[in-house]
């Protein structure tokens, strides 16, 4: 596992680097002390996992995470001192959130989290979705597919909504190696859901979910379904 380190503190970067360093399924291939630094190294080391901390003097980490591109492909933890990030760190799709100061015991379960999702992205990647005082937890696999609802997406989820604030083009990025795809310029859809593809009197594919949904497929991702069908 490829791990980046980003945090303005060098001492804090240290400490991370020693943790990180006990495990020889891990390799630390950079450390960060800025935004900008982190950015370059985002785009040429591909980490999987990045320690991302919050406050940082050029720009937080929720900014960073903005600049960092539409879909990010590397599981993140963000490490922080402020407590009161925490819903917002969950709600742009952080693995989990440590706050310092931390003992060992509590970054080694965020750890074994982190390995757990690497390995098994598809049963453990989960949203967690705000709905009143609560956060309810949807997991990757448990969605049957994806619609577009103006700066929102809708989350179909055993027969239930979930409204998302973010974009179809971001989870389009992000789902993808997860087994979705784009089927529509409005929805993504669950491959392990789809049941049939169906034709319409019009020529047209309909991609019908096992829900019995029945959602309308454009011409350009036919053959990118198609493909991904057959290869699964």
């Amino acid at each position: 596992m490829r791990v980046l380190i980003v945090d303005d503190e060098p001492l804090a970067r240290r400490n991370l680097a020693v943790l990180l360093a006990r495990d020889p399924a891990l390799l630390v291939v950079g450390e960060c002390g800025s935004a900008e630094s982190a950015l370059a190294a985002i785009a040429t080391l591909a980490p999987d996992l990045v320690f991302l901390d919050i406050d940082m003097p050029e720009c937080d980490g929720f900014e960073l995470l903005e600049r960092s591109g539409p879909a990010p492909r590397f599981a993140l933890v963000f490490v922080t001192a402020h407590h009161q990030f925490a819903l917002r760190a969950f709600e742009v799709g952080a693995l989990d959130y440590i706050l310092k100061p931390f003992d060992d015991a509590r970054f080694e379960r965020v750890l074994a989290r982190a390995k757990e999702q690497l390995r098994l992205p598809g049963a453990s990647a989960r949203f967690l979705i705000r709905n009143g005082a609560t956060l309810e937890v949807v997991k990757f696999c448990d969605i049957d597919w994806i619609e577009a609802s103006d700066y929102y997406v809708t989350l179909h989820a055993g027969g239930r909504a979930h409204m998302l604030r973010r974009s179809l083009a971001e989870l389009d990025g992000l789902l993808a190696t997860h087994g979705f795809q784009r089927i529509h310029r409005s929805a993504i859809v669950n491959l392990d859901r789809v049941g049939a593809l169906g034709i319409g009197a019009d020529g047209e594919y309909d991609v019908v979910l096992a829900s019995g949904a029945r959602l309308r497929m454009s011409r350009r991702y036919r053959q990118a379904v198609r493909d991904r069908m057959a290869g699964m």
